[in-house]
């Protein structure tokens, strides 16, 4: 599977919800519930800036595409995903709050912290989840979120991981016909969102987002 499948679809029917998105009041279902209490919360040992350290045989990613909460909802729903978490990365101020980063004066952007397991899912097929799940066309907007820190971006952690985005990206901005403004950069220090940012929608029952588009199919 190739970052071009699917994409015709994606700026007619996605957008990715707002931070503020208000809450259901139905609770996760059933499916949902039992995929949340199988992953883990700390990719990579997370801290708050410090360095991060897959376990043994795992690899990360790193993606930013608007509001947090539901680009993590949707990789938490990929499976050879095994923990995931959110924070703030690719600005220049150290230790920043939410409240920091909304303001548009860090430079960071709202990204999810991917632990996976490649022998269950490759890199490759992570990057086609992340660009049919969020509009790469619209610099720092995804739906009714504006601002720097809901920017398009994916950090990389390695040369292979950056070539593989440049391609992925050149392929989707192929597929779409519109210029692809995702921004590709080696991840920098990452620093934790606060407690009540982490699986959100997990937490709340909101789920605003859909199941991932992009997955690849049994068998291939």
């Amino acid at each position: 599977m190739t970052s071009r499948t699917l994409l015709p679809a994606l700026l007619l029917t996605f957008v990715l919800p707002a931070c503020h998105s208000t809450v259901s009041e139905a609770g996760p279902t059933p499916d949902r519930a039992i995929s949340a209490r199988v992953l883990g919360t700390d990719p990579g040992h997370v801290g708050n800036g410090s360095p991060l350290t897959p376990r043994k045989g795992d690899q990360l990613a790193a993606f930013a595409g608007g509001c947090f909460w539901g680009v993590e909802d949707v990789f938490r729903h990929v499976p050879g995903v095994v923990a995931t978490a959110v924070g703030y990365t690719g600005g220049h101020t150290t230790y920043p709050s939410y409240e920091d980063v909304s303001s548009h004066t860090t430079g960071h952007a709202e990204t999810v912290l991917v632990e996976f397991n490649p022998k269950a899912i490759t890199y490759g097929q992570l990057l086609t989840v992340f660009l049919e799940n969020h509009d790469p066309t619209t610099p720092d907007r995804q739906g009714p979120d504006e601002g720097s820190n809901y920017r398009s971006a994916i950090f990389t952690f390695n040369k292979e991981q950056a070539a593989e985005a440049r391609a992925a990206k050149r392929n989707a901005q192929a597929e779409l016909g519109r210029t692809v403004v995702t921004q590709i950069t080696p991840i920098g220090r990452f620093w934790k969102a606060e407690e009540y940012h982490q699986q959100y929608d997990e937490k709340t029952g909101t789920h605003s987002c859909p199941l991932p588009k992009g997955l690849p199919h049994s068998g291939t």
